[in-house]
């Protein structure tokens, strides 16, 4: 793998490197807290939908009119809102939770151990605050050469410092040395803010499609995005 250069920035020092085995329990921490963020987005989404609001409004409503108890309409209401708080959050858990078991389980095995594949970190004082991982696309069908984007995630302590940004970069770097065609991703409609990001620095939507059944239920689909690299002879000219 060649060398990936040191990034930094004079008004928030931080430095982009390849992940390192001390970096493990640091990565992991982000990555689940990174992905927690995202639940409450999730959950305001949920009440959003007709159907929830039916639900929320109805079956409490039925059970004052047969029970005559106010008290027991109002509990029946906070019970069916805990209940849809858990199962807005209950995908991105199962998510993590896979994640934690399979890739990150050994981020070394998973993405250092062959050619083209990356995992980068970005470090500040010593404390890994961002992460990215790349993994080639293993598509027979595909007639381009294409890496995979996931798991961005920056520490909520320090956004807003360009980290995404040069984590991106960096990974483009990296897919334009080992001759990639495109760098691809997918994210939540609901992660606003990385959606931006990416069309801000010139990812194209391509599609969209749902992560899973309950992402299918609560209408929320992954946005697909693609970044088209030059090819040697295009740079040349």
């Amino acid at each position: 793998m060649p060398r990936l250069d040191t990034q930094q920035s004079p008004m928030a020092p931080y430095h982009i490197r390849q992940y390192q085995e001390r970096d493990h329990k640091q990565v992991l921490d982000l990555f689940s807290r990174g992905m927690e963020e995202h639940i409450p987005a999730s959950f305001y989404h949920a009440l959003t939908l007709p159907r929830t609001f039916l639900l929320l409004l109805g079956i409490p409503i039925a059970l004052v009119l047969v029970s005559g108890s106010w008290l027991l309409g109002i509990m029946c209401a906070f019970f069916l809102l805990l209940l849809l708080w858990l199962l807005a959050g209950q995908p991105l858990k199962k998510f993590v939770a896979t994640c934690l078991h399979t890739d990150l389980g050994d981020i070394t095995k998973s993405y250092l151990s062959e050619l083209g594949s990356c995992f980068l970190v970005a470090e500040t004082e010593g404390q890994v605050v961002g992460m990215a991982a790349a993994l080639p696309v293993k598509d027979p069908s595909l007639k381009r050469k294409q890496l995979l984007l996931f798991h961005l995630s920056v520490s909520s302590q320090h956004r807003g410092r360009g980290i995404a940004k040069a984590l991106i970069r960096a990974v483009l770097q990296f897919a334009r040395t080992q001759g990639y065609s495109d760098v691809v991703l997918r994210t939540s409609v609901l992660m606003r803010d990385a959606v931006a990001l990416y069309e801000g620095m010139g990812f194209q939507k391509t599609g969209e499609s749902f992560f899973n059944t309950i992402a299918k239920i609560m209408t929320v689909p992954s946005i697909h995005f693609r970044y088209p690299l030059p090819t040697a002879q295009e740079r040349e000219l």
